[in-house]
């Protein structure tokens, strides 16, 4: 019978394939991951090669630190254009030119041979990116009922952590055999391929163009809970970033591990990372499931994972490398804990039609912390050291967290998530 109802409740919505089957939900959702994965492979690529391309360029950290603030600029720039174009032609059609847009960019990494010719790539690169959370969770919107939702979001959002998995081997690996030029194509390839089998699982979508204009863009950017969830990702959005763009660098430069052992080793701290956001998922459906109210689930949720962050502050501290990467990867689950309650909290707050330009929103504010961060961490580690980075992504979710519940006063007074 509940099977039924929300066989019923999904072929009411305006924005739902024409065959709204469990297992092709699932099958769409396993895309989505995919397409994640390929995302974040894109991203590393740069990192894992930073050693070797900065003593090749001559770059210092500042000037790394520039090149990660282009591709975050770019994704400040490009998130709400993103998102709004998810919302006005539906994620097909937007997720296939975003993937298409990121994947040529990330291929002309090739033709660069200065800092500033890498950072304007990478900015080009971020433009295209910033698409795939604003079109994965429209998507994970449309098709999964709130007590799936976030077990949707928590496994789609660990396609990050599967990326920043693979990506030191297949990167290293592709560098040592076929050269640096590789490392750019065979991704950028993957994300070309992927486009046509999205095309067809996806289907046609109706798009509810008369719902939608209903609250405009200025509603949206007046709402305090499209700011309460901005503030929460200025804050958290840094935290995993530092940890994809910043620990080869890291490795090689403090641990003093070879490029060789970072291909080995680096993948760890992103490997137990990686249950973060399907076990955040499922404890938020857990304690729905149990009765417990939304808002109630979501504090829970974001204040345990944002002490777990705590230990982020340790690791300079820790003699043994090994140690370190165990304690980089408990920092990364409970990240990945916090992004899936954080992702979900968006659907909690605003209706599907929404969400896109929402999570654009929030990608924004994101973005322009994803901005100055690198830039501030670049600074710190040439002229202090890693240990004040790692001490300011310690307590950034907390903060994240407690600027959400503080803001967002549709939580204080909604009786349905109260």
């Amino acid at each position: 019978m509940k099977a039924e109802q929300n066989r019923e409740l999904l072929t009411t919505r305006a924005d739902v394939i024409e065959d709204p089957g469990l297992r092709r939900r699932w099958l769409i959702l396993g895309l989505i991951f995919t397409v994640t994965v390929i995302n974040f492979v894109d991203r590393q690529t740069l990192s894992i090669l930073a050693p070797v391309l900065r003593k090749s360029l001559d770059l210092t950290n500042t000037e790394y630190g520039r090149i990660v603030s282009a591709l975050q600029f770019g994704m400040m720039s490009g998130e709400f254009p993103m998102g709004y174009m998810m919302d006005r032609l539906g994620a097909r059609l937007g997720l296939s030119v975003a993937v298409l847009w990121w994947s040529a960019a990330t291929g002309a990494q090739v033709f660069a041979r200065t800092g500033l010719q890498f950072g304007f790539v990478r900015y080009w690169m971020g433009t295209g990116e910033s698409g795939n959370y604003s079109g994965g969770i429209k998507c994970i919107t449309q098709l999964f009922d709130k007590s799936n939702r976030t077990l949707a979001l928590g496994i789609f959002n660990s396609g990050s952590m599967i990326g920043s998995t693979i990506a030191p081997p297949l990167i290293i690996y592709l560098m040592t055999r076929f050269g640096f030029h590789a490392a750019f194509l065979v991704p950028a390839a993957a994300g070309l391929v992927w486009i046509p089998v999205w095309w067809h699982l996806r289907g046609s979508e109706q798009i509810d163009r008369e719902t939608k204009e209903r609250v405009s863009t200025r509603e949206l950017v007046r709402s305090s809970s499209a700011w309460g969830l901005m503030g929460c990702r200025f804050f958290h959005g840094p935290v995993l970033q530092f940890y994809w763009y910043w620990i080869p660098s890291y490795l090689v430069g403090v641990r003093h591990l070879s490029m060789v052992q970072v291909g080995f080793l680096a993948w760890i701290p992103y490997f137990l990372g990686d249950s973060g956001g399907v076990v955040g998922g499922w404890v938020a459906g857990l304690l729905q499931g149990r009765g417990m109210a939304i808002r109630d689930v979501r504090r829970w949720t974001l204040f345990g994972a944002s002490f777990v962050c705590f230990c982020s502050a340790a690791i300079p501290h820790l003699q043994s490398a090994t140690v370190a990467l165990l304690v980089m990867g408990l920092a990364i689950m409970a990240g990945n804990f916090f992004s899936a309650n954080m992702f979900g909290a968006i659907t909690d707050l605003f209706p599907e039609p929404q969400v896109g330009r929402v999570t654009g929103l929030t990608g924004f504010a994101g973005g322009l912390s994803g901005l100055l961060f690198p830039l501030l961490t670049g600074w710190l580690v040439d002229h202090f050291s890693y240990t004040p980075a790692f001490a300011a992504v310690a307590v950034m979710p907390l903060i994240g967290a407690a600027f959400l519940f503080a803001t967002a006063r549709r939580y204080h007074k909604d009786p349905a998530l109260i």
